[in-house]
């Protein structure tokens, strides 16, 4: 835990009450390994009903997180930006220390016997770091398509589907994002997109759907009228819409791992992981020469 006081504040009895309720969920999610960031740490307060949903109130827990983490009452490692990522090459103190490494990080392509190719595609930033722990772990490629994908990235998609199908693999998208206009519309961006390029992508949707958000019930917005999309999406599902990121962050990580494995055959995934194992230990071999 890292609580710094930089700014030392005094706050009164409202603010300190969210900041403990704060600090409360903080904790609990660290406990499951969990970071968040401010949006996510506001939606679980409202979902707590200990707030209300709208601008003014997440303009008032921003303000409040802000000067509570300078005066070192809550944990700075607690609070994340996603979207802000320092980036630096590989150093090593020497070749023993290098050999180490790569026996460490060594992975095999663990779907190449697969029948299939997925990938995880997930509308925000700020989210990348709730789905990458289960997508690390079980070797799925993911990244943010930071609302409707880009051309030269759904350009690339799509040859990485072409490789695919050339090796006899389906290829399957596991998409998320909001339920709203634009965010229903991105699902089918990706297939419609796909289509042009000429390739054939099988794009799931499984976050967030209307079923989801009966069941775990994340607090609605109102939907933006101003979205060219909102008349046929308000006639459908009414004014509110719902935020991904308003779910919990172990139900998104559960939500792709069922995606994920709903594709794995575990047969192969075992005898791959035995070939991997057997190829670290020619590695640790390596690692013990040159320490020597």
């Amino acid at each position: 835990m890292t609580k710094t006081c930089y700014t030392p504040w005094s706050p009164n009895a409202d603010s300190l009450q969210v900041v403990t309720w704060c600090n409360e969920i903080v904790e609990s999610y660290q406990k499951q390994g969990y970071d968040l960031t401010v949006r996510q740490l506001y939606y679980r307060l409202v979902a707590a009903d200990r707030i209300e949903n709208n601008d003014k109130s997440y303009n008032r827990i921003k303000r409040i997180v802000g000067r509570a983490r300078m005066a070192g009452l809550i944990d700075w490692r607690a609070i994340v930006d996603r979207t802000r990522h320092l980036r630096v090459g590989n150093r090593f103190r020497d070749p023993a220390h290098a050999a180490s490494v790569i026996r460490d990080a060594f992975k095999l392509d663990r779907w190449e016997d697969q029948p299939c190719r997925v990938e995880c595609w997930i509308e925000k930033d700020a989210l990348v770091g709730v789905i990458s722990p289960t997508c690390y772990r079980l070797d799925v490629p993911f990244f943010s398509c930071r609302g409707y994908t880009s051309l030269s990235a759904h350009w690339r998609a799509a040859q990485r589907v072409r490789m695919a199908n050339v090796d006899r693999q389906s290829f399957h998208i596991l998409h998320l994002a909001d339920h709203d206009p634009s965010g229903l519309d991105m699902t089918h961006d990706l297939i419609r997109r796909f289509k042009t390029f000429g390739v054939e992508a099988n794009v799931w949707r499984i976050a967030l759907t209307m079923e989801q958000i009966e069941e775990y019930d994340p607090p609605p917005n109102f939907t933006k009228l101003s979205d060219s999309r909102s008349p046929e999406y308000v006639e459908r599902f009414g004014n509110r819409s719902w935020e991904l990121d308003a779910l919990d962050p172990a139900v998104i990580s559960g939500l792709v791992e069922k995606g994920i494995d709903d594709f794995c055959d575990d047969r192969i995934w075992e005898d791959m992981l035995e070939r991997e194992q057997d190829m670290r230990e020619e590695l640790d071999g390596v690692v013990r020469e040159l320490e020597r």
